[in-house]
């Protein structure tokens, strides 16, 4: 079944937008997790990086050429006018823009690096899967590429870096889950199917968060990198304080 419309309240954030590197033609925000990236219709009202600077900035022509999911904190460009816009179309098509993500996930993986070509589509609803937006390996699935690195190893957990050479839905957090891999606290790929329902119709409880380990999935954009007027551009934002508490936390073991 799909899930049922939420009409509990969400967890407030607790930190604000923050830019990271000004330029004239474009800003690099560190979006903090529950922010969206841009508003959109619902029943409850979230805080929105773009809304945020546009009245931060006084610049209504800011547009974001990329989106970070809510619960995804890290990197995201906000261009300033039309033409920057324009130019970043052209970058996100030829595939010349290069975004590198940190997760924390359950396991240790005994390899250091490892390619992942395995493409993704939907699952469709039936058997184990209640949720219509899981995404998962499949052969008709869309050609799907992720360039995995191992950064560090504690307390049956590992903190992975991850480059997807595609974009597709969901892409990283499908494939960590393909390897086994579940990333923390998240809610459709995660070790518990049946939670991110609960999660549709409670809202964030700490009760879900004590379940989960975190109160959002613990993927983080950490780098971004592009070409921008014969030079390479390259923007990095610190592993978001949530993320690495949680990672501190852990006994300093395997």
């Amino acid at each position: 079944m799909t899930a049922p419309a939420r009409t509990a309240p969400l967890l407030p954030p607790t930190e604000r937008p923050r830019v990271i590197l000004e330029h004239p033609d474009f800003y690099v925000v560190h979006k903090p997790a529950l922010w969206l990236t841009h508003p959109v219709r619902a029943r409850i009202e979230v805080p929105d990086l773009l809304t945020f600077m546009q009245r931060t900035t006084g610049e209504a022509d800011l547009a974001p050429p990329h989106r970070l999911d809510r619960e995804t904190s890290g990197a995201q460009v906000l261009t300033r006018d039309r033409e920057a816009a324009q130019r970043f179309f052209t970058l996100f098509k030829t595939h010349l823009v290069g975004k590198t993500y940190l997760a924390v996930v359950h396991g240790t993986p005994d390899w250091e690096r490892r390619t992942l070509d395995a493409p993704l589509g939907d699952l469709g609803l039936g058997g184990a899967n209640r949720i219509s937006i899981r995404q998962g390996v499949v052969p008709d699935g869309r050609p799907a590429v992720t360039d995995f690195r191992v950064v560090a190893r504690r307390a049956g957990h590992a903190l992975i870096e991850a480059y997807p050479r595609s974009g597709r839905l969901h892409q990283i957090r499908a494939h960590l889950s393909h390897l086994g891999l579940p990333m923390v606290g998240d809610k459709i790929y995660g070790r518990d199917p049946d939670v991110f329902l609960t999660f549709m119709e409670t809202g964030q409880t700490p009760e879900l968060t004590a379940r989960l380990g975190l109160a959002r999935q613990a993927l983080h954009a950490a780098r971004v990198a592009f070409p921008w007027a014969g030079t390479q551009v390259v923007a990095e934002v610190p592993l978001a304080p949530d993320l690495q508490a949680y990672w501190d936390a852990l006994p300093d073991t395997p």
